[in-house]
């Protein structure tokens, strides 16, 4: 079977996913644009080269509906031979579409192809596109439907994860990020977003607050007790997990992830592509896989999903020398080091989205490409990229320095 490499990887800066925010006026289409042209430039693609662009948007309606990868690949000047699909799994997407456009090159279909995501969350708010999920009886009762943050703080609960945890959990990520940034770290895969004039609205992630402390953290208050309580979904909670006798209300916009715009694209080929175009591979797909997990619990698809594509691709955790899991919610990263008895050192090294922001559609490729970075930048060999995902899933990659 064909390997697929990956050539490339490029994002922009995530801006806060607010009116006020140094991305609001640029639209879904001008972000996926940003990316893709960075790719074709920093590459010297011609356009027609390309086999297919996939992109993951998790509300593809208004601005960011009609197959925003198509309108993209089109306005970035690939050539109209050159085909766009725009995936939905969620806050997997984007990795999912970079597995799925490696997967056509494993299978020999095609030849160069780019994976990516994108999400104007100040533009087409979270939850734009509706669900059956939340409103429809027959679904939302028998899979014990609730919020993600109450779910997230179900899990702080039951596997014994305080306030105190999960604050220190966030400001270690804002550390990080803000080491990484200051060390250049991010510096190879930025493309800065310009305005129509060609000035740069934002070269920087906006989100990042690295002078964040516990004594910060400390002030804010539970954002989701409130749901579940009005909601009944505490009750939810407990009903599909009776051991449970009360919730902690744990997680808060500090410990959380930020709501950002932001978009990433990643070039990936066969052997025989990056030879006939002079490209140098940065690494090369190992495996993924996909999974369900518990619906009601929803967020510890990772755990699940990570066991799967281990013992799909015969490796072990001690095969592992990075990982990068989706900083959805503290408790979601600190359930996964639980879980694996990990070595924080080598998780979210340079920070995660609780620093940085979770563009939904996007995340998948900008954490991938962050882990490309930082498997060259530290001579490790292997990565493996994970996210949670809501009505319970996972997502996970694992990829081999080149």
């Amino acid at each position: 079977m064909p390997e697929a490499f990956i050539y490339d990887a490029v994002r922009t800066p995530r801006g806060r996913g607010k009116p006020d925010g140094a991305l609001h006026e640029a639209s879904s289409l001008a972000l996926a644009v940003t990316a893709l042209k960075a790719i074709k430039l920093r590459n010297g693609l011609d356009g027609p080269e390309v086999d297919d662009v996939i992109l993951g948007c998790v509300d593809p309606v208004g601005e960011a509906g009609g197959d925003i990868a198509r309108a993209a690949a089109i306005a970035a000047e690939y050539s109209f031979r050159v085909p766009g699909v725009q995936i939905n799994r969620f806050c997997a997407s984007g990795l999912d579409a970079v597995n799925f456009a490696a997967s056509e090159i494993m299978s020999g279909q095609h030849d160069l192809t780019i994976g990516g995501g994108v999400e104007s969350m100040s533009r087409v708010g979270i939850g734009a596109s509706g669900s059956a999920w939340p409103v429809d009886p027959t679904i939302a009762i028998p899979s014990y439907f609730m919020p993600q943050g109450v779910s997230a703080d179900l899990i702080a609960t039951k596997y014994g994860f305080s306030r105190n945890d999960v604050d220190a959990y966030a400001v270690r990520s804002q550390q990080r990020a803000g080491a990484a940034w200051a060390a250049g770290r991010f510096a190879k895969s930025i493309v800065p977003v310009t305005d129509v004039n060609g000035l740069i609205l934002l070269d920087r992630d906006e989100h990042l607050r690295p002078g964040t402390d516990m004594a910060a953290l400390a002030s804010l208050k539970p954002s989701f007790g409130f749901y579940a309580e009005q909601g009944g979904f505490d009750a939810v909670a407990i009903q599909a997990y009776p051991e449970i006798e009360k919730l902690d209300y744990v997680h808060h916009a500090g410990n959380s992830s930020g709501i950002v715009d932001g978009a990433a694209a990643v070039l990936l080929g066969s052997k025989q592509a990056g030879e006939r175009l002079g490209l140098k591979p940065r690494a090369r797909l190992r495996a993924y896989a996909n999974i369900g997990s518990e619906p009601a619990m929803m967020l510890t698809g990772p755990i699940d999903v990570t066991r799967k594509v281990l013992a799909r691709s015969g490796m072990t955790l001690a095969d592992i020398d990075l990982f990068e899991v989706n900083e959805a919610f503290a408790a979601v990263v600190l359930r996964y080091l639980q879980a694996f008895e990990l070595d924080p050192d080598k998780v979210n090294v340079n920070g995660g989205a609780i620093a940085l922001g979770h563009p939904l559609g996007a995340s998948g490729a900008m954490l991938l490409g962050a882990a490309v970075d930082e498997l060259e930048r530290s001579g490790k060999g292997t990565a493996l990229v994970t996210l949670c995902i809501g009505a319970g899933m996972g997502t996970a990659t694992i990829i081999e320095r080149v």
